[in-house]
């Protein structure tokens, strides 16, 4: 009687906890729920046990590891951090997940490696320091890696490590350079290196195990080096010396074959218009083709045998990763800009639903090309539904800035348009998706270049209607929070507020304190060091303009931020102070952004507040 009674009240606290919680989502925003909302990751598999599967999700309220025995349906969360942890690797027998250990997001330290079925964080790679990331590949003997490592003082190196034995250096240079692939059977292993200066556009090498070289693939055009080349992944198959790789020499991104020992190149001329890339099929057939054209985005099998390219039908939007599983079957992570993100397979059919409060939807995109003067530039834009200009409206810049907006789902613009924004997000010059040729046209004119493409599409969007010219927010992250604080600056007149998270702000003193790798990016985008070039970092700088500012500013930004340091921000706001313009900072203990939840809708309702007060004084 008493056990029963006892069961009886926990099953009636356990109601009472599930109403009280399911009571709180109802009252929660749309906008809040999207971020709380599960999500995951495309599942990775290994390549010798299949049926394990890793995986990132925010379940917790912290973006961490999970491991997925997909045979038993067990799920079990790996890492568990204050501030999350997405950086891991399966290794090919399934047997164990590596992971990179940080600090609070500092994005320096080690590589540790726990059991598939649980048990203790063992160092990964012992004798090797802490470091910068610099690519993994790890082997089918379950005791070889390739580990490669970025510091300041070293430049790039890359050490196989095999266990129970010293880590052996086979690769050292000052520019930046990365681990690609180790083939099938182990015996040689692909990188990817800048030693010619251009960090945007790398060549090939292919070593053995003891670090002498196989082959060399390098592109150059004119006698310059304007071409790059990627590594995609060998062949899945024991001896067989082909490796996958991208090309950029018809304009654009393209898959090959390359034999590394024959030296044979396999053009697949697939005669797609946008960006291709490109994985084997387990069995090394056929290609997996993700093509990406103007937003949005495809999916293909190439028979290399029969040379024939076939559609994988999937659902107009985006489609962030995708994997050919052993049975022939691909998953795929896919959303649009109106509906959430979801891993679907062509079996039909959701593979990975994480059980948990569901994440309304959005409104779809617009799209709008505009002439501006480095040719048309594609911008997509969100309002809300049933509105007519003009709005205040939103542009929010992206990141990158090899990167691009597509029509896929994003929880912060949807935001702003549940608060009656328009949002209008710009693929200016810079971005990928367009060809090599709009990607590569921002040099040595940084920053201003994309402002210049940001202009033009202002002036569509206020002289067509859409956008009231009195409400005009400028916002972005990461290289968007750049440009967001360089516009204020450059064209003062156009804005009527900024929001900038984790911006560059003071480019040289970026530049001295940033992580070895983005030292040389920048290098490559302004022809060369503060001291080489001082002109070109100072036109580019959002420092220089910080005095011309009129509009109140709002920067967030990590205090352990190694892409956009902290101590150069606080340079910027001290000149903002100086002056008394209007302006609010937000720092927080993470790096460059956050994986905790919590934090993440903070700093959305820190940016919604902030506009709500300041627009609403505008005349």
């Amino acid at each position: 009687m008493t056990e029963s009674n006892g069961s009886d009240a926990r099953d009636q606290r356990d109601q009472h906890e599930q109403a009280v919680q399911a009571g709180r989502q109802e009252r929660m925003p749309d906008w809040e729920k999207r971020f709380r909302a599960p999500r995951v990751s495309l599942p990775d598999w290994a390549e010798d046990a299949p049926d394990r599967s890793l995986f990132v999700s925010n379940a917790t309220g912290t973006y961490e590891l999970y491991a997925w025995d997909r045979s038993t349906g067990e799920q079990r969360q790996v890492t568990d951090r204050p501030n999350g942890t997405t950086d891991g690797v399966l290794s090919p027998d399934g047997a164990w997940i590596w992971w990179f250990d940080d600090k609070d997001g500092d994005e320096f330290g080690v590589w540790r490696r726990q059991p598939f079925e649980g048990g203790a964080d063992d160092p990964a790679a012992e004798g090797l320091d802490a470091s910068y990331p610099a690519g993994l590949a790890l082997g089918r003997d379950g005791r070889t890696a390739v580990v490669g490592r970025s510091t300041d003082e070293d430049g790039t190196t890359i050490h196989l490590v095999r266990t129970g034995e010293e880590p052996v250096e086979i690769y050292r240079h000052r520019e930046s350079a990365g681990v690609g692939d180790l083939s099938h059977d182990g015996s040689l292993i692909a990188i990817e290196h800048t030693e010619h200066g251009d960090a945007m556009h790398s060549a090939l090498r292919v070593l053995r195990p003891d670090g002498t070289a196989v082959a060399d693939l390098d592109d150059t055009e004119g006698g310059t080096r304007e071409l790059g080349l990627e590594v995609l992944g060998f062949a899945p198959v024991d001896g067989d010396t082909r490796l996958l790789i991208g090309h950029q020499r018809r304009g654009r991104w393209e898959p090959l074959v390359w034999d590394v020992a024959t030296g044979e190149e396999t053009d697949l001329a697939l005669e797609l218009p946008g960006d291709v890339s490109a994985e084997w099929y387990p069995d090394g057939s056929g290609l997996l083709i993700a093509h990406s054209f103007e937003a949005r985005s495809e999916l293909f099998r190439y028979d290399l045998a029969g040379r024939a390219l076939a559609e994988i039908p999937t659902p107009p939007g985006t489609v962030s990763g995708a994997t050919a599983r052993p049975d022939g079957s691909v998953e795929y992570l896919w959303s649009s800009a109106a509906e959430p993100s979801a891993v679907r397979s062509t079996t039909g059919g959701v593979v990975l639903d994480p059980p948990g409060m569901r994440s309304p939807g959005s409104v779809p995109v617009e799209d709008v090309w505009v002439d501006g003067p480095g040719g048309r530039i594609h911008a997509l834009v969100q309002r809300p539904q049933g509105t007519t200009g003009p709005l205040p409206t939103v542009f929010d810049i992206h990141g990158g800035p090899t990167w691009h907006d597509s029509d896929s789902f994003a929880a912060g613009p949807a935001a702003w348009v549940d608060h009656g924004y328009a949002v209008i997000r710009v693929n200016y010059r810079g971005s990928t998706g367009y060809g090599r040729a709009w990607t590569d046209a921002l040099k040595n004119r940084v920053g201003l270049i994309e402002l210049e493409d940001i202009a033009a599409v202002r002036e569509w969007a206020v002289g067509s209607g859409l956008a009231d010219p009195g409400r005009l927010v400028l916002t972005g992250g990461s290289w968007g929070g750049y440009l967001t604080l360089l516009g204020l600056g450059v064209q003062p007149d156009a804005w009527t507020l900024g929001i900038a998270a984790v911006p560059v702000a003071d480019y040289v003193t970026a530049y001295h304190d940033e992580m070895e790798a983005l030292k040389a990016m920048d290098r490559t985008l302004l022809g060369g060091t503060p001291e080489e070039v001082p002109d070109r970092f100072e036109a580019s700088s959002p420092l220089t303009y910080v005095d011309q500012v009129k509009a109140p500013v709002y920067i967030s930004a990590g205090v352990n931020d190694p892409r956009c340091p902290i101590r150069q921000i606080e340079n910027y706001v001290k000149r903002l102070e100086a002056r008394g313009a209007v302006h609010e900072v937000y720092r927080y203990d993470a790096g460059h952004g956050s994986l905790v939840v919590d934090e993440r809708i903070k700093q959305v309702r820190l940016e919604l507040e902030f506009a709500e007060r300041y627009l609403s004084r505008r005349p």
